[in-house]
């Protein structure tokens, strides 16, 4: 396994395991086909794409998304179906953590939904605390905003 940063060869792995990802759960809202369109965006704003790579294979996936003032998003964490329940979650909130505290980031939050209870449970265990609760006002598939101070 090795994990690999901003790398744009794998842009079209990032939003195919996103897509699987949220069609198992949910449904794929507009706000995920203008990502879907121009994923590089993320990049090109001051944000970080992760990939995890078995060999040549992407087997996981998650951004951070700069919101500027040192604010930002952990978002599109996915794994692929077949590699769930290996630690590749872990894996992943651990590097966009060393990123955030490399580049000196002030907070990072995320949204989420109750149902995904291991989600939940793995933001938990990596210093997340919820700061709200009920409907979001981009992902309709979103009830849960957890956050967490770097500094």
């Amino acid at each position: 396994m090795h994990l690999v940063e901003n790398d744009r060869q794998y842009l079209s792995d990032f939003i195919r395991l996103n897509e699987a990802w949220i069609s198992q759960h949910f449904a794929i809202e507009e706000v995920d086909r203008a990502l879907a369109a121009n994923p590089g965006k993320i990049i090109d704003d001051g944000g970080t794409i992760f990939c995890l790579l078995d060999g040549e294979t992407v087997v996981g996936v998650c951004a951070l998304f700069n919101e500027g003032n040192g604010v930002f998003e952990l978002a599109r964490m996915a794994v692929d179906a077949a590699h769930q329940g290996k630690g590749y979650g872990d894996t992943l909130i651990k590097a966009c953590l060393t990123k955030l505290n490399d580049i000196g980031a002030q907070c990072v939050y995320l949204v989420s939904n109750t149902k995904l209870q291991a989600a939940i449970a793995l933001y938990k265990k990596h210093g997340f605390v919820t700061i709200s609760e009920g409907p979001h006002p981009v992902y309709t598939r979103a009830n849960i905003s957890m956050e967490r101070i770097l500094r």
